[in-house]
């Protein structure tokens, strides 16, 4: 099948999945077209079965802001017609589903019918969501769409509490590959330099903005830092960097931590690593800390959003409750202090990444294409 993806290309996890996606089912022989402003950074064009389409920002000085909406709309009425496409598969309500929904209006008029499923990621629920001004377009586009998926069962409960969803919501969690967190090839002298005395290192990922709550992370850093030597990775750019970088400085806490910026690929840090630390207010899914996990690395989170659907308290690391840097902290030296404790904790990611590997939900995405085209053909 020919399948158009329209996704944000960026380093979020929802543009993550959706090209991942989109790769696994290029290579099982089917065609993946990326619709976006930018090519994905995860995308390689070299790849068999793999086209990408970009949506050209045009500077036209009736508009302060460029109808970004319309101008996508046109490129996939433009990449349907041209590449006989199948089925779209847009990822995020706004803007992607209400352009999906005008682009199959247009090719209707042109005896064009064609299927698109949404994929609900998180924020155009849990913060556009919440603001009552984009509420009824969210509203169309999820009634509108053909099928609309959530990555996890706390999401598509938040989906159904502020919006009047007329349609199903089939739940297809996101997913690891794997493939992508072999062990062979990571230099050890990476890790020796960051902790030259073998100290433990912790991890965390995020965009810093203020939902992630990145503050807590120095704080618990700095409890664990009383009762044992350890070293702290933080991964990603975002508008409360530089507070964050303010407060590990005046805790005095620099020498041991290492801001590493954004990094397209983030599996090596990972793997070096050995404990993940997430401390964010609310997470519709937590891919990042199911990275860690296929990475080998327990868990110590917040109980947040859908977090409590990837991180299974006492089996693959901790939850606690937003805001307790104590706990969090306690519950960090607990998993570090004791082996046989860290070991389990080690198998038990291992079984949880397992759980959601691109092979078992991937099919999960074909056999929902596979029903939508049917239904539109018959």
């Amino acid at each position: 099948m020919k399948i158009g993806i329209v996704l944000y290309p960026t380093y979020g996890g929802s543009g993550v999945v959706a090209t991942e996606l989109g790769k696994a089912m290029a290579e099982q022989g089917h065609c993946a077209h990326f619709i976006s402003y930018k090519q994905p950074f995860r995308l390689n064009l070299l790849e068999k079965n793999i086209a990408y389409h970009e949506v050209l920002i045009t500077d036209y000085p009736l508009f302060e802001y460029q109808p970004y909406e319309l101008l996508l709309s046109s490129k996939l009425v433009e990449v349907v017609l041209r590449e006989k496409l199948d089925i779209l598969h847009v990822h995020y309500a706004i803007p992607h589903a209400t352009a999906a929904f005008l682009a199959q209006q247009i090719l209707k008029t042109k005896g064009i019918h064609i299927p698109f499923v949404t994929t609900l990621h998180g924020t155009d629920i849990t913060l556009l969501g919440k603001d009552s001004s984009f509420e009824p377009a969210i509203t169309f586009a999820i009634n509108q769409s053909n099928a609309v998926t959530a990555v996890s069962e706390s999401l598509k409960s938040d989906t159904l509490m502020y919006f009047d969803v007329q349609r199903e919501i089939e739940v297809i969690p996101n997913f690891v590959c794997p493939d992508l967190y072999g062990r062979n090839g990571i230099p050890k002298n990476i890790k020796e330099e960051i902790a030259p005395n073998n100290e433990p290192i912790l991890i965390h990922v995020s965009n810093f903005r203020k939902v992630k709550r990145v503050d807590d992370v120095i704080k618990v850093f700095a409890e664990i830092s009383k009762k044992m030597n350890a070293k702290l990775l933080l991964v990603g750019e975002g508008p409360e960097r530089h507070n964050v970088e303010d407060l590990a400085r005046s805790m005095g806490l620099m020498d041991n931590i290492r801001f590493m910026g954004k990094i397209k690929e983030t599996e090596g840090l990972l793997l070096i690593s050995d404990l993940f630390l997430l401390t964010s207010e609310f997470e519709s899914f937590g891919l990042a800390a199911l990275e860690a996990m296929a990475a080998g690395l327990p868990v110590v989170s917040t109980n947040g959003g859908g977090l409590p659907e990837v991180n299974l308290h006492g089996e693959t690391g901790f939850l606690c409750n937003v805001g307790d840097v104590e706990d969090m902290a306690q519950k960090c030296l607990e998993i570090l202090s004791d082996k046989t404790l860290y070991d389990n904790m080690k198998k038990g990611v291992a079984k949880r990444a397992e759980h959601f590997s691109i092979n078992k939900i991937q099919p999960m995405y074909t056999q929902l294409y596979n029903r939508l085209i049917h239904e539109h053909i018959s």
